[in-house]
């Protein structure tokens, strides 16, 4: 590890029934020739971690299950620490295709100022399958949110696909400059406050075939309440930053 510039981390909480398939099309897709590739498991109680190991990918695993939050910053953390340059988060359910790496970063490398590439849903050649009423009222309203606090359009401000140059994952590393939770509209704001540069490009998505997601029963409500919650604070602490 560490003698690649990309880093390719994956977030993985009780994985076992989707990981496994994930980290084969890796491979096979030749991501692994281009970049290194680290699963952060979320203090899994599955065999999320053994199946990772049975695989040969590198592996950190959380004692505790701390949060998807928590999960991309210690990922972060980790990419700092090996002076990796670029850093593309991606789902380990299969619910982002391994085609998106590529795409994403030539994105990044291709335009030296743009600091986050989203992978969006929402572009006119992108694939996806379809999202509830409740998801798509979410990202309408937070797409609000964006546009009246940052004077700037963004399509798809929930997705967990991007890509990040070192510029903005170092800034995401420090203390209290990341959420633990539900780090989605309102990291992509805070970021544009601090005049870091965010892009869109267009993604493949697949809908999730096994295992259970992060927003299934009623966490999609509480998710709601907590990013509304978690956006204000953001917003109030950045304007009264520029204040002082």
């Amino acid at each position: 590890m560490g003698k690649k510039d990309v880093l390719v981390i994956l977030p993985a909480f009780n994985e076992a029934e989707c990981i496994g398939a994930f980290l084969d099309k890796l491979k096979e897709s030749g991501v692994c020739e281009r970049a290194d590739v680290i699963v952060i498991n979320d203090g899994s109680t599955d065999k999320t971690s053994q199946i990772v190991k049975n695989r040969g990918f590198e592996i950190i695993t959380q004692i505790y299950n701390l949060g998807y939050g928590c999960a991309l910053q210690t990922g972060y953390k980790y990419a700092v620490r090996n002076n990796y340059e670029y850093l593309i988060q991606i789902d380990s359910d299969g619910q982002h295709d391994v085609c998106n790496i590529e795409n994403i970063l030539n994105e990044l490398k291709k335009d030296e100022f743009c600091d986050i590439v989203i992978g969006s849903r929402f572009l006119d050649e992108s694939v996806s399958f379809k999202i509830s009423g409740v998801k798509r009222f979410v990202i309408k309203f937070f797409r609000f949110i964006i546009k009246r606090s940052t004077k700037q359009v963004v399509l798809d401000p929930t997705s967990g696909l991007q890509g990040i140059r070192r510029r903005a994952f170092l800034y995401y590393s420090y203390y209290n400059n990341f959420v633990s939770n539900y780090p989605d509209a309102n990291m992509i704001i805070q970021m544009l406050l601090n005049d870091f540069r965010i892009k869109e490009t267009t993604a493949v998505m697949h809908a999730r075939e096994t295992g259970k997601s992060m927003h299934s029963g009623l966490k999609p409500v509480l998710y709601i309440f907590r990013m509304i919650l978690n956006t204000m604070v953001v917003i109030m602490r950045e304007r009264f930053k520029k204040r002082r």
